[in-house]
């Protein structure tokens, strides 16, 4: 009994020291600089997102916070790699739609489980798309649109930035809701859809705002409606598709600050915390603006929550679909 006791005491010293150089690692984060993984290539949308918050962090934390672009197989890469992560607070993912919520609902086996492998920061922007058509159709509405799909079955093409991205649901889901019969032209990435959209190779095309807006403004495509069940504050005169006669209709992308699971909470509240207080200075607020991008920067608790939402949302829409991938 005695040689029980004094195991006992030396096991629950051990879990106090443990416990002391645990908090005190919390307490003198970040030491060292601190990596956020963007799984797309710069200059896109969450790496826009991704470079202002680093700044922000930087400044707040007092290390450099840098990003780290891993594009590359529908943004699986980058997330995989910060999956696979220590859990020490130096390392972060922007994470999006595609890979975190679409992608679990595509593949039988993924090298990451998105509930499983994340800590959840805050959800930064939501990012509602446009339904757009290429100037050389006669079509100026979602009404039109689907009167000419109806007298031209499986005529119109719509490009995406591959089987299975947002893009690509988001049509296929009107096409359903509409009963109308459009054809699917993948692409690899999204670039080369918006130009092929403009120069009428493809009929149709749903894209991000801040990718979408530059060809609307400049009239080289046309905006039919956005997918979102509330209008857009940027295109304030451009309906949505539930006002278009899609009743429902209510599709976002977005983008999000996460962390390997086993993050400390303290470190995921003091980032969540600089987060929210950064989305709220004017200058981040003035370049969201300008992105055309909706500014959320909710708490952990609410994005796991809404994770969890999405992650059934497109489950339903991918089995919807019938999408196939190999």
């Amino acid at each position: 009994m005695k040689f029980a006791g004094i195991l006992q005491f030396i096991f629950a010293l051990f879990l106090s020291l443990l416990s002391s150089a645990t908090l005190a690692a919390e307490s003198s984060w970040p030491s060292r600089p601190v990596r956020i993984i963007v799984p797309f290539p710069p200059g896109q949308g969450a790496d826009i997102i991704a470079r202002l918050l680093a700044q922000r962090f930087s400044t707040v934390f007092g290390q450099p916070f840098i990003v780290e672009n891993r594009p590359g197989a529908g943004s699986m890469i980058g997330t995989t790699m910060a999956a696979r992560a220590p859990a020490d607070g130096y390392t972060l993912l922007m994470g999006g739609t595609s890979a975190l919520v679409i992608n679990p609902a595509l593949y039988e086996k993924l090298d990451y489980d998105t509930l499983r492998d994340f800590a959840p920061i805050s959800n930064v922007a939501a990012l509602p798309m446009l339904i757009m058509v290429s100037n050389s159709l006669p079509i100026n509405s979602i009404s039109e649109l689907i009167k000419y799909a109806k007298a031209h079955p499986g005529k119109l093409t719509y490009g995406s930035a591959g089987i299975g991205s947002a893009h690509h649901l988001i049509v296929a889901k009107l096409a359903r809701m509409a009963d109308v019969q459009l054809t699917h032209v993948p692409y690899k990435g999204s670039a080369a859809p918006m130009t092929d959209l403009m120069s009428g190779r493809i009929d149709i095309l749903a894209d991000t705002l801040p990718a979408a807006m530059p060809s609307v403004k400049a009239g080289k495509v046309k905006a039919l409606a956005v997918s979102s069940l509330e209008r857009s504050r940027y295109i304030p005169d451009l309906p949505t598709l539930d006002e278009s006669g899609i009743p429902g209709f209510d599709a976002v992308a977005w983008s999000g600050l996460l962390a390997p699971r086993k993050t400390p909470p303290e470190i995921l509240e003091r980032l969540s915390a600089a987060t929210k207080e950064g989305l709220a200075m004017p200058d981040v607020q003035e370049r969201f603006k300008q992105l055309s991008m909706q500014i959320i920067g909710n708490t952990p608790i609410e994005f796991e929550n809404f994770i969890k939402l999405e992650l059934d949302r497109w489950r339903t829409e991918v089995k919807a679909a019938d999408v196939k991938v190999e």
